[in-house]
C-alpha cells in the first residue's frame, strides 16, 4: 500500500514526522510532501500566481513552497511514478473541531486527496505541545488500517481528532457530528515598532454546539472523535425553499 502525507504545520513539524513513523512500520511505501512553511489556516487555496518549487530534505520528506492543497495535488499529478492509496493529512498541532474544519489546510489536503479520488483522513492532536504525538500516530494507523479493509464513499473523508493523552489512557472512539462555535472575538488592533497599525485574529469562539454526539463532547469525554465530512456542500434541504422564491424573481423563466 502507497500512503501520501501532507501537513498544514509545515514539512518539519513534529507530527509529520511521528505520522510518517507509525505509517513507515507498516511496510507501506510513504511519500511526505509538504509546505515549506506553517500554513495553518490555508483552507483550500492554491497558488496560482507563482510557479511551484519543490525540494528534498535529507530525510526523504518533499517540502513546496505552496499550501496543503498544492502539495497534495502536485504530489499525485507529478512527483509520484505510482499514484498512492490513501492521503493522510496531519498529525496537525491543535484542534480541528467544529466550524474550524472550514478553515483548516489540514482538512483541505485531505478534500484534495478525496477530489483527486481516493480516499483520505485528516489527523489533528487537540494540543498545542508535542508529548502525545505518538499517540495520535498510533490512532491514525487503526484508521487508515480500517478505511483500506472497509471504504466510505467516494464523495466522504474522514476528520479525526485526538485527545491530548497517551494512547493507553484514551476513553475509546466516537463516531461524531461537527459541533458548532460562537464567533470568533474580534480582532486586535496593535502598532509595531514604527507606530504603523497591524492586526491579530481574536481567540475562537467559545463552544456553542457541543453536546453528546459532537466532536467537542468526544474530546471532553477523552475519546477520538472520527467524524465523516462530505466534500459535497449542498444544502439540500434547502433547495426547495430557494426554488419556491427564485420563481418570484421578475423575468425568471
Amino acid at each position: 500500500m502507497n500512503i501520501l502525507i501532507s501537513n498544514d504545520d509545515g514539512v518539519h513539524a513534529p507530527g509529520l514526522e511521528a505520522l510518517y513513523n507509525e505509517l513507515q512500520s507498516l511496510g507501506n511505501r510513504v511519500t511526505v510532501v509538504a509546505p515549506d512553511r506553517n500554513l495553518s489556516g490555508a483552507s483550500s487555496s492554491l497558488t496560482l500566481t507563482n510557479p511551484l518549487r519543490v525540494q528534498e530534505h535529507q530525510n526523504g520528506f518533499f517540502s513546496v513552497n505552496g499550501t496543503p492543497t498544492d502539495c497534495v495535488h502536485l504530489a499525485i499529478n507529478q512527483l509520484l511514478d505510482t499514484p498512492p492509496d490513501i492521503v493522510v493529512a496531519g498529525i496537525n498541532h491543535g484542534a480541528n473541531l467544529g466550524d474550524d474544519t472550514f478553515y483548516s489546510g489540514t482538512v483541505s489536503a485531505a478534500a484534495e486527496g478525496r477530489n483527486l479520488g481516493l480516499p483520505a483522513v485528516a489527523v489533528s492532536l487537540v494540543s498545542r505541545v508535542d508529548d502525545n504525538m505518538v499517540s495520535a500516530a498510533k490512532v491514525a494507523r487503526q484508521v487508515v488500517e480500517n478505511l483500506i479493509a472497509e471504504p466510505i464513499p467516494f464523495d466522504q473523508i474522514l476528520n479525526v481528532n485526538v485527545p491530548d493523552l497517551p494512547f493507553e489512557q484514551l476513553n475509546g472512539f466516537d463516531v461524531t457530528r461537527l459541533g458548532s462555535r460562537h464567533k470568533a472575538e474580534l480582532m486586535q488592533k496593535q502598532q509595531d515598532p514604527w507606530g504603523r497599525d497591524i492586526y491579530w485574529y481574536g481567540k475562537l469562539g467559545n463552544e456553542l454546539d457541543a453536546g453528546e454526539g459532537t466532536d467537542f463532547f468526544a474530546i471532553r469525554n477523552n475519546k477520538v472523535s472520527i467524524t465523516p465530512l462530505k466534500i459535497d456542500m449542498t444544502a439540500y434541504n434547502s433547495m426547495e425553499t430557494v426554488a419556491n422564491w427564485v420563481k418570484k424573481i421578475k423575468g425568471n423563466k
